[in-house]
C-alpha cells in the first residue's frame, strides 16, 4: 500500500464527509485535485481494497443476520462452499480450522427469509448447520488504523447496544447505504434522485443514523486481506451468562480486538462470546490473543481459537437491499 493510497483509505474508514461534493473534501485535505482522487478511488474498487464507501448498520436497525458453522468432509469442501458462496444472502464465507470448518453469513430482510434460506442451504448440502444468533454486538467497526501490523489503537465501546428499527420510507436510503456510494462528482445527489428526497435531507438523516447510532458508521469500508492483513482468528469463550457482558465490554476495549460479541450457544458448541483479531501474520494475530483473553479476565474460561485458512466470499451484506444474483466465486488462502 503506497503513502498515497494510506493517506486516502485510513482516516477517512470514520468520518465520511456528509457534503453534496465529499471527493472535493477529500482532495483539499490531501492536496491533491478532485479528478485524482476520484480516479484513485475507482482504481482500489477495482482491486478490490475498496469494497464500498458506505455505513455499518448497527444490530437492530433492520433486516437479519446470522452466523452460521458447518462440518464438512474435507473432500467436499470446496464443492460445499461453492454451494453456500453462490447464495446472493451469503455475505461471508470463510474456512477455519476446527471440525466445524465452513463458517458463513447469512442475511435477509427478516428473520423468517434467513431461516428459509438456511434450510435451502441444508437440503442442497445435505449438511447441518448451526446457527449462531447475535445477543449483543459489544464491538462491530471494523475500521481501524492501517499502518501498524494489527489494531493497535483501543477499539471504541458503542453508545447503544441496539438501535431503533429504520421505517419502511427510509427503507430505499438504507439499501443504499449498503450498496455503497457511487464515485462521482455529486454521489449524495444520485441518491437523492433515486429515492425522490432532497439531497440536503438525506444528508441530515444520515447524520441522525450517526449520531443516534443506528449508523456505527459511515466511510470507506476496506477489505483487510487485500490491504496486507494477511491473516485472522476468530476466538470464542464459554464464560457464565450473569459475566459475559462484563467480560465482553472488557475484551472490547483491548487494543487488537477488531470485533466482540455475544451470540447464543447451540447444541454441541457451548461458547457464547466471541471475538476477532486481524494482523498481517498468524504470529502476530497469536499474540494479540495470549495478551488480550487474560486481560479481559477470560483466561479461566474455556476457550477455543480459530484461524481462517481460506476466504471463499466476502461482500456487502443484503439486510435492506433485495438479493442479487449470485457473484462470481472469490477464494483467497491465508497466511500460515
Amino acid at each position: 500500500m503506497s503513502p498515497d493510497d494510506l493517506a486516502l483509505l485510513n482516516p477517512w474508514q470514520h468520518g465520511f464527509p456528509l457534503v453534496r461534493e465529499p471527493f472535493a473534501h477529500l482532495a483539499l485535505a490531501l492536496d491533491l485535485s478532485e479528478a485524482d482522487v476520484l480516479a484513485a478511488c475507482e482504481r482500489l474498487q477495482r482491486a478490490g481494497a475498496i469494497s464500498r464507501i458506505g455505513g455499518v448498520f448497527a444490530p437492530g436497525a433492520g433486516g437479519a443476520a446470522l452466523l452460521a458453522a458447518m462440518a464438512v468432509p474435507h473432500d467436499r469442501l470446496h464443492e460445499v462452499a461453492a454451494t453456500v458462496s453462490a447464495h446472493p444472502g451469503v455475505n461471508h464465507n470463510y474456512e477455519r480450522e476446527h471440525a466445524l470448518n465452513l463458517w458463513f453469513v447469512m442475511t435477509g430482510r427478516d428473520a423468517p427469509a434467513v431461516e428459509a434460506a438456511m434450510r435451502m442451504l441444508e437440503r442442497a448440502t445435505g449438511l447441518p448447520a448451526l446457527r449462531l444468533r447475535m445477543q449483543r454486538a459489544y464491538r462491530i467497526d471494523l475500521g481501524f488504523d492501517l499502518r501498524h501490523r494489527t489494531a493497535l489503537m483501543p477499539m471504541r465501546v458503542p453508545r447503544v447496544a441496539r438501535a431503533e428499527p429504520i421505517g419502511a420510507d427510509e427503507r430505499p436510503l438504507a439499501e443504499r447505504v449498503e450498496a455503497g456510494l457511487p464515485i462521482t462528482t455529486r454521489p449524495f445527489d444520485t441518491w437523492a434522485d433515486d429515492t425522490g428526497r432532497p439531497v440536503e435531507d438525506l444528508l441530515c438523516t444520515l447524520q441522525r443514523w450517526l449520531d443516534a447510532g443506528t449508523l456505527k458508521r459511515f466511510g470507506v469500508v476496506v477489505r483487510h486481506h487485500e490491504l496486507g492483513f494477511a491473516a485472522n482468528a476468530m476466538t470464542v469463550f464459554d464464560v457464565p451468562d450473569e459475566s459475559v457482558d462484563t467480560c465482553g465490554e472488557a475484551l472490547a476495549r483491548q487494543p487488537g480486538v477488531t470485533l466482540a460479541y455475544r451470540r447464543e450457544r447451540a447444541p454441541q458448541w457451548p461458547y457464547n462470546l466471541y471475538c476477532m483479531v486481524h494482523g498481517t501474520d498468524r504470529a502476530v494475530v497469536q499474540e494479540v490473543i495470549d495478551r488480550v483473553v487474560p486481560a479481559a479476565g477470560l483466561d479461566a474460561h474455556r476457550h477455543a481459537v480459530l484461524f481462517s485458512t481460506r476466504r471463499f466470499k466476502q461482500t456487502g451484506a443484503h439486510r435492506f437491499r433485495a438479493l442479487a444474483p449470485p457473484p462470481q466465486e472469490v477464494s483467497h488462502a491465508f497466511a500460515g
